[in-house]
């Protein structure tokens, strides 16, 4: 079958091609085309499947994802499905222009978290209205090198975003935080921030089912909402590894702005 390779501020994705649904992608089969050494490597499985062929109950949050003619099945790189990836969904809508899926560059993707509007900006760039951010109080996590505390932030998908003092690339994010589960029952990505001059922040994150990557869209907004003052709205430019990305806080909803590149396609000879 045919896919193509994607990143988002280096946060990057293989790209699979599905549009009738008649992929059945087991977990494994995510694991293997992630891997970095025998498989294509990647942080996570965009699927690029049309909504009413997807062979799954879409309720609650997702429910809105109904009327978008494209839904993004988002895996991580472990094959463990996730509600929402920021970077992903802009790397998503990049490809349906690419493959020329979709004509307009302003369209909603379906996701587990709902349906996000997409923008395609002159630029190139790609803004996301990301949906509410909900700040759910103070949480702390157990690193490598000690115990921070942050902020527990809803992004669709669940957030620990701690500020640090010191430089973040000083900090230890060598394997998986440990977290308590009546805090995350489900997990959670771990973001570490700092910020750096007024409007800047520096930031990295440990991916629940990836471990640490070069970037992630949600986790860029989580640090900007534990980093903005209660009610307030805001605007900030997020570093990362991988890149920069620039977050608008306001009425308790979020847009993320940055890049989406597509940069290989070719034929998958991996089983699936």
């Amino acid at each position: 079958m045919r896919f193509a390779k994607g990143h988002g501020t280096e946060n990057d994705f293989v790209i699979l091609p599905d549009p009738d649904g008649a992929l059945e992608l087991t977990a494994s089969a995510v694991a293997a085309l992630c891997d970095r050494r025998a498989g294509l490597g990647a942080d996570g499985v965009l699927r690029v499947v049309r909504t009413k062929a997807l062979d799954e109950r879409l309720d609650g949050a997702a429910a809105s994802s109904l009327g978008c003619e494209w839904f993004m099945d988002y895996r991580n790189a472990d094959g463990s499905v996730a509600e929402m990836c920021g970077n992903g969904v802009r790397v998503f809508a990049r490809y349906l222009l690419h493959a020329g899926l979709l004509a307009d560059g302003v369209f909603e993707v379906g996701t587990r978290a709902g349906a996000r509007r997409v923008t395609v900006e002159d630029d190139g760039d790609v803004t996301v209205d990301m949906g509410p951010v909900r700040v759910l109080g103070p949480g702390g996590a157990l690193l490598a090198d000690g115990a921070v505390r942050g902020e527990r932030i809803s992004v669709g998908n669940p957030h620990l975003a701690c500020r640090v003092e010191r430089p973040v690339a000083e900090v230890d994010l060598d394997r998986a935080p440990v977290l308590d589960p009546e805090e995350f029952p489900a997990g959670a990505n771990v973001e570490v921030f700092r910020e750096v001059e007024p409007g800047v922040l520096e930031m990295r994150v440990y991916e629940r089912g990836a471990a640490e990557t070069r970037s992630c869209g949600t986790g860029i907004v989580a640090a900007a909402a534990a980093a903005t003052a209660p009610g307030a709205d805001a605007e900030w430019t997020v570093r990362v590894p991988g890149g920069v990305c620039t977050v608008l806080l306001a009425a308790g909803a979020a847009r993320l702005r940055g890049p989406a590149v597509i940069v290989a396609e070719g034929e998958l000879l991996l089983p699936v």
